[in-house]
């Protein structure tokens, strides 16, 4: 635990030297991922019962790498914020409506290139000395919201209504807790050590790690749009 503390007061140098072995690791995972491997909690089975449906619902934005990158990205960045809480509730209001638009047979093209463009941009933001105020923040995550909701939505197409409300509830309260602890955190880490002066500054290598973890999933879905196109 006190490594952990520790790491925000090693010297820049250091700091950026793991970061860039973090960024590096996660690059490779990435890049070799499937997609099956990041978004299915029971595979391709469709739940069936109202705990089926909310552990698959839970389990979505946990084991999909990307959805749970943007959903730290939001809480971090709401901790630097006034009013910050408004980002996460943007993102989770959204984010069911994505769903709901996908069920309803809504189509929203490039969902996994906006996805994964929305991290390396929640990542910039987070690495920004004066990002834009909370309202303009809070509106492009809940844009954000509504291609990742869309994204959640193919897990449960087709699905009966008491599967369906329940991984809507299940998705729902894992991403209110996953982003809260976040927030927790980035509040943590801005107010430091009782000696120190709140600096919002710390949280921007972990804005580093996002933009390296939002490009390389940007990269993996540029990868699987032209290799497709060159083959055809």
């Amino acid at each position: 635990m006190d490594k952990f503390k520790d790491f925000w007061f090693l010297p820049v140098n250091k700091v950026f030297q793991k970061i860039g072995a973090l960024i590096a690791l996660m690059s490779i995972f990435l890049l070799t991922a499937t997609p099956a491997s990041a978004h299915h909690a029971m595979g391709n089975k469709m739940p069936s019962n109202f705990f089926e449906g909310f552990i698959s619902g839970a389990a979505h934005p946990l084991i999909g790498l990307d959805h749970l990158t943007f959903i730290v990205a939001i809480g971090l960045l709401a901790a630097v914020k006034r009013q910050g809480i408004l980002i996460p509730i943007s993102f989770l209001l959204a984010a069911m409506l994505g769903t709901g638009a996908h069920l309803a047979g809504i189509s929203f093209p490039g969902t996994e290139l906006f996805v994964s463009g929305s991290i390396l941009l929640f990542g910039i933001l987070l690495v920004m000395k004066d990002s834009p105020n909370t309202a303009v923040v809070s509106g492009l995550s809940a844009l954000a919201g509504l291609f990742h909701g869309y994204a959640y939505g193919e897990a449960i197409f087709g699905a009966e209504t008491t599967p369906l409300v329940a991984y809507l509830i299940g998705f729902t309260v894992v991403q209110l807790v996953m982003s809260l602890l976040a927030f927790r955190v980035g509040q943590a880490t801005i107010m430091g050590r009782e000696t120190e002066q709140p600096s919002p500054a710390k949280l921007r290598s972990a804005g580093l790690v996002i933009c390296g973890m939002g490009l390389a999933f940007f990269a993996s879905q540029l990868v699987a749009v032209v290799i497709p196109v060159s083959a055809g």
